[in-house]
């Protein structure tokens, strides 16, 4: 086995020159002290600080302590399963759990925060204006809120794509974080309206399953805790689908997520103005629209990740022929059943640690496999070398806890090779040189063309 790694990388540099799909970088220059990393996310865990505390004081003002804390306790439920979710989705090339941190944070914070103040603003303005406080509460909920918290979840998508742009690389990045910022929204919303219900009841001594604390948690909790997360995804999508568009498409990066967003909107405008479409309008719209576009939105998310998988196991075997994976490795790689054994295959052993271990390898040849797919499509950026070396490194220090366990992986999920028998008869023990038993299957994918 070898003991250094290539000289050489394969691509070393993206496919059509050193500047294909990207300028020349430019000579170094000293950052300015906003332009620090420190400096930022001081900024930012700050202002997401100040929000969360301003939401705090504002929702128990509003709930009162006891309410406050039932619609906590309840507003917590559906939260792990929808994070789970997104974490499911996003097992192709996970991103950094700091991203979906901050993503959670602004939508239970920032956009939280921004969407209370606006929404009562604007509410008054319009009672004001109009004389008239039921049309305005009417006209805040389907025209002013859509707007307002489309908005304000979208500011997460946006600072991360162009922050991060890194981490953020196609659709199913764009639905993840979308997707967690709205969960995170949707918790403080939920604690509010629970909240409010629960001291409604206490006013009027609603109890059990007559009590609207019961109606707004089985509407909330039980039918729609993926409303919000299914509005946001849609400008995630379009988001998503900007990262993948070619640096000069300048109207169509611009058009996909201001599409997308315009798309939320009126979903969001639909859905709360429901009720305005009779006794049963609610499930009318529940179940002639958000049903079948969860449904949608789920098939094309998956269909995502499959086309993903392909692509890892398109673009690898070009660094196996370089020396710098194993032969089976873009096959192992591309299965997400073959990951999974792996990684158990580590645990059981070698321990966590190399569980870890394993669960790295992959993610950063991943992440390998989607920059030369850009590379190759022109696509890459001005940093398509440098960031293509990392990722070798990243891997070449930890072959010797992967290879193993991908290998392992690469054997158990081979599907196995048709033998074919002869069309003529076979004489003898070896009739015509052919054995009389078959060749046993080989270890690997009869159709990989890299075995050694």
């Amino acid at each position: 086995m070898a003991t250094s790694p290539p000289h050489t990388s394969y691509p070393s540099v993206p496919p059509g020159g050193a500047t294909a799909g990207a300028p020349t970088a430019g000579p170094l220059r000293h950052a300015h002290w906003w332009q620090r990393t420190w400096v930022r996310y001081g900024a930012l865990t700050t202002l997401l600080a100040i929000s969360g505390l301003v939401i705090l004081a504002l929702v128990r003002e509003e709930t009162g302590t006891e309410g406050f804390l039932v619609g906590l306790g309840l507003a917590t439920l559906p939260v792990p399963l929808l994070i789970a979710a997104f974490r499911w989705l996003d097992r192709v090339e996970p991103g950094p759990w700091r991203n979906l941190l901050f993503c959670f944070a602004w939508g239970a914070c920032a956009a939280a925060l921004i969407a209370i103040v606006a929404n009562s603003f604007a509410t008054r303005w319009i009672a004001t204006a109009t004389a008239d406080p039921s049309s305005a509460d009417t006209l805040g909920a389907t025209v002013i809120a859509p707007v307002v918290e489309e908005i304000a979840k979208a500011a997460a998508v946006l600072l991360v794509f162009l922050f991060r742009r890194r981490d953020f690389t196609g659709i199913l990045d764009g639905v993840v974080v979308a997707g967690v910022t709205a969960t995170g929204f949707a918790f403080t919303e939920n604690i509010l309206y629970l909240g409010t219900a629960f001291g409604t009841d206490q006013l009027t001594g609603g109890t059990g399953i007559a009590s609207v604390t019961a109606a707004t948690f089985f509407v909330r909790i039980i039918m729609s805790p993926f409303a919000h997360p299914l509005f946001t995804v849609l400008t995630g999508i379009g988001f998503g689908i900007s990262a993948l568009a070619a640096d000069r498409q300048h109207v169509g990066r611009v058009a996909f997520p201001l599409s997308g967003l315009l798309l939320a909107m009126g979903m969001h405008a639909m859905w709360n103005g429901s009720s305005a479409f009779g006794e049963y309008g609610f499930f009318a719209v529940y179940a002639a629209f958000m049903v079948p576009i969860f449904g949608l939105l789920t098939w094309l998310v998956i269909w995502t990740r499959q086309r993903e998988l392909r692509t890892v196991r398109a673009e690898l075997p070009a660094y196996a022929v370089a020396g710098w994976l194993s032969p089976v490795e873009p096959y192992a790689l591309g299965s997400m059943r073959a990951r999974r054994i792996a990684r158990q295959y580590a645990r059981r052993h070698a321990g966590r640690a190399a569980a870890r271990e394993v669960a790295r390898y992959e993610a950063y040849a991943t992440s390998l496999a989607f920059l030369r797919h850009r590379g190759r499509r022109g696509r890459a950026g001005a940093d398509f070398v440098v960031r293509e070396r990392e990722l070798l490194d990243e891997l070449w220090r930890r072959r010797e806890t992967a290879r193993p366990a991908l290998d392992y992986a690469a054997r158990v999920t081979a599907p196995p090779v048709p033998v074919v028998a002869p069309p003529w008869p076979v004489y003898g023990a070896y009739g015509y040189g052919y054995p009389a038993t078959p060749t046993p299957y080989p270890a690997y994918p009869a159709y990989n063309p890299y075995r050694s």
